[in-house]
């Protein structure tokens, strides 16, 4: 069995996670028992979410337990197999971690996935056709629920996330806004991802400076909001929703460190009426056939071009994951490691 180099998480971060959280060890991977199977992973994924569990206080997830592999969602191929469904060759996505082989009990449910790549390359079930791009669907069409021409605002608009609602939304007719950091983040949200207009958060202070810009980009409002980040960004977006517009809280970036995020004006939420929902997607996994399928579809036929950062090498994890939780990252992020 060949030998295997895993990424721990060592010790929880004090505020702003650092690479001295985590160790880089090297084991020999077990024999396989029945039904078992060996994976090399090709890809890892890395996600904000990770940061959360990597804390010790109450979440709606489990912490990382120290001394363990990082959690995380892994492509690659089975390379030995002790499985009858599983035959050595076969592509599949699973929550190896941040190592380089798993050894999965292919008889547990949702373990591991047979995937297809003759049209969607095995990366991107790690991102667009995978668990970040149910994420979006399940935010979009389950809890903002668009009309076509409703205006639908997504903020990291440039993440792996935040690129699929567009893609989504465009689909359903809506005029689509992004929120983005940097001027090339905002260039590629409009020019490549198609989406209607994209503001550049980093060119305001506040929020009330944010909320001007805005409004010229929603001349008409904001109906849909896909939330990631929270903060300042939360508080500039409620100045513009209309009456009964709908919130998707995904994530909240700019809280991961442990910081609380007061809200500037919480009785929007009653003048507008809104109808503000968070949700986890894994908690929905009735969903995920029907929005795979339409995700699979859209990178399938081009219309959909995701973008991926990919380090390299199971040691350049860290790092890669650092960048993310700043905004380095340019789309999905992802650790080769083939």
């Amino acid at each position: 069995m060949p030998s295997n180099q895993q990424i721990l998480l060592d010790n929880r971060p004090q505020g702003e996670a650092s690479t001295s959280n985590f160790k880089l060890v090297a084991t020999e991977t077990p024999a396989l028992q029945d039904n078992q199977v060996l994976v090399k992973h090709h890809y890892l994924s890395l996600d904000p979410y990770m940061r959360g569990r990597m804390n010790d206080g109450k979440s709606y997830a489990q912490p990382q337990p120290l001394g363990e592999v990082m959690i995380g969602g892994t492509v690659g191929e089975v390379v030995e197999s002790k499985h009858p469904r599983y035959a050595v060759g076969d592509a599949v996505v699973g929550m190896g971690g941040w190592q380089q082989y798993s050894v999965v009990d292919a008889s547990v449910p949702g373990a591991l996935r047979k995937v297809d790549t003759s049209k969607v390359p095995l990366s991107h079930y790690l991102g667009a056709v995978g668990m970040p791009g149910v994420t979006a669907w399940y935010g979009l069409v389950k809890i903002i629920a668009p009309k076509p021409g409703e205006t639908v605002v997504v903020s990291a608009a440039s993440g792996a996330v935040g690129s699929a609602v567009g893609a989504l939304a465009k689909a359903r007719g809506c005029r689509v806004v992004g929120i983005a950091g940097g001027p090339d983040k905002c260039a590629y949200v409009k020019n490549e991802l198609g989406f209607d207009d994209c503001v550049d958060y980093r060119e305001h202070k506040d929020y009330t400076s944010l909320a001007k810009a805005l409004k010229v980009a929603c001349p008409n409002g904001i109906d849909g909001y896909f939330e990631n980040v929270g903060g300042m960004v939360l508080d500039a977006v409620l100045l513009r929703t209309n009456a009964f517009a709908r919130i998707a809280v995904c994530g909240m970036i700019a809280g991961y460190d442990g910081q609380p995020l007061p809200l500037a004006n919480p009785a929007l939420i009653l003048v507008n009426r809104l109808k503000v929902e968070g949700f986890i997607v894994s908690e929905h996994m009735e969903v995920w056939p029907e929005a795979l399928t339409e995700l699979g579809e859209l990178v399938g036929s081009g219309k959909f071009r995701p973008r991926e950062t990919v380090a390299e090498g199971i040691a350049a994890a860290p790092e890669a994951f650092l960048g993310l939780l700043k905004g380095k990252n340019f789309g999905k992020q992802l650790v080769k490691l083939v």
